[in-house]
């Protein structure tokens, strides 16, 4: 039995007999207290993330997400998550091409010490770079990344 919260007495439907306030009453589908007049949310609004998380989320794993996003149904119509995605994507590729491409061309010249020193700052750096823009990204922030960026943008259509 449900009680009003305004007076406390005792409720058999939507409204208090003795006061008038509309009660809240539970949905089976969601289990959760809904106002009266206030139909539940819909399954397919229920389940889909807000554009900073996507987005931010297409950053996790690197291009792996990033093609996860662009193939989700939902997300794959959001311009914002789209850019998001293809940035990721690129950047990914970028840091593992200059990452082999480094470690092939220093390891010859200057020797394997060199190179995994020299590889080890360019591997930090792109870490830093990659951590900046998922937090900004979450924070509603778009990082456009100098030359992938301007690529993601054709791509996603901004």
């Amino acid at each position: 039995m449900a009680f009003c919260a305004a007076c406390g007495a005792p409720v058999e439907g939507l409204f208090c007999a003795k006061c008038g306030n509309a009660v809240a009453t539970a949905t089976p589908s969601m289990g959760a207290p809904q106002s009266a007049g206030v139909p539940p949310p819909t399954p397919a609004a229920a389940g889909v993330m807000p554009d900073n998380s996507a987005s931010a989320l297409c950053y996790a794993l690197g291009f792996i997400t990033g093609i996860i996003f662009l193939v989700l149904a939902p997300y794959n119509q959001n311009r914002l998550v789209k850019f998001h995605a293809f940035q990721s994507i690129f950047f990914s590729v970028a840091f593992i091409i200059i990452s082999w491409g480094l470690s092939f061309f220093l390891g010859g010249i200057f020797g394997f010490w060199a190179m995994l020193m020299f590889v080890g700052l360019i591997r930090m750096i792109f870490f830093v770079v990659w951590l900046f823009v998922i937090i900004s990204t979450y924070q509603g922030k778009m990082i456009v990344l100098p030359v992938v960026g301007q690529i993601a943008r054709q791509q996603a259509g901004l």
